[in-house]
């Protein structure tokens, strides 16, 4: 009777174990948190440096414009960009230090720093402004960011993350709503007025294997009151985390033509 009645107390908790198991709930992987999908993106877009050759396509509904550039960043803030054609505009240059900018006009000889209400002002006559020229983490550091939804698309997860500024933060935009996607590629930017309302749009046409990692190849800035205007960048090349000498980033090599 003994065996018996322990037999069946041992039949009795592997019943409820298997119970157990059938009924506990599936884990399910926690998302990172905005910030951090945010910092991955644009860690991937910059690195602690890089160097890149980018062609630029400035569309109007009358005319097209196109040049190309050397861009290089290195840390969270600091670019030079230099344009190498056309002619015309070969050597203009711009210089990003922290929040201080400066701009090189070679027919002019002359270098200006341009004042912080300027920063949101059109770049080289293009649909990009001086805030945007080499991603500059200001969205990082200015905004509070919420994780506002996820979407299954292409066989990645994309974020959708919405940016605030932060009280007294120095910004323009009254909102920006970013799509990231799970590779740390930036798909889209949309950034809204002072009164929430819409007012132009970046989106990621192509992406490709750039540095050896997955890159934003073309990008596109549309402003949303103009239609059939939009600026194109497309990078041909672009290198990461490489050694850059102090020189490349100061005034003097500003006005390099080189």
């Amino acid at each position: 009777m003994g065996a018996r009645l322990s037999a069946m107390i041992a039949a009795a908790r592997v019943a409820a174990g298997l119970a157990a198991a059938v009924a506990a709930p599936e884990v399910v992987l926690a998302s990172p948190d905005a910030d951090t999908i945010l910092r991955r993106a644009y860690e991937n877009y910059r690195s602690q440096s890089s160097e890149s050759t980018v062609a630029m396509t400035i569309h109007r509904p009358a005319w097209e414009r196109h040049l190309e550039l050397k861009a290089w960043t290195r840390g969270q803030d600091d670019a030079l960009v230099r344009f190498t054609a056309p002619p015309k505009d070969a050597g203009s240059a711009t210089l990003k230090l922290g929040r201080d900018t400066w701009v090189y006009n070679p027919r002019l000889n002359q270098v200006i720093k341009l004042p912080a209400s300027m920063m949101s002002q059109s770049w080289m006559g293009s649909d990009f402004s001086y805030d945007d020229l080499a991603k500059s983490t200001d969205i990082v550091t200015d905004y509070t960011h919420r994780l506002v939804g996820s979407a299954q698309a292409g066989g990645h997860t994309v974020w959708t993350i919405d940016a605030t500024p932060k009280p007294g933060a120095p910004v323009v935009w009254g909102k920006v709503s970013l799509s990231i996607r799970d590779d740390d590629v930036l798909l889209e930017e949309t950034y809204f007025d002072q009164d929430l309302k819409p007012a132009r749009r970046m989106t990621t046409g192509k992406v490709g294997l750039i540095g050896g990692r997955p890159y934003p190849v073309s990008m596109t800035m549309s402003p949303l009151d103009q239609p059939g205007q939009w600026t194109r960048t497309d990078t041909a090349d672009a290198r990461f985390s490489a050694a850059l000498p102090p020189w490349l980033f100061t005034l003097s090599n500003l006005q390099n033509p080189r």
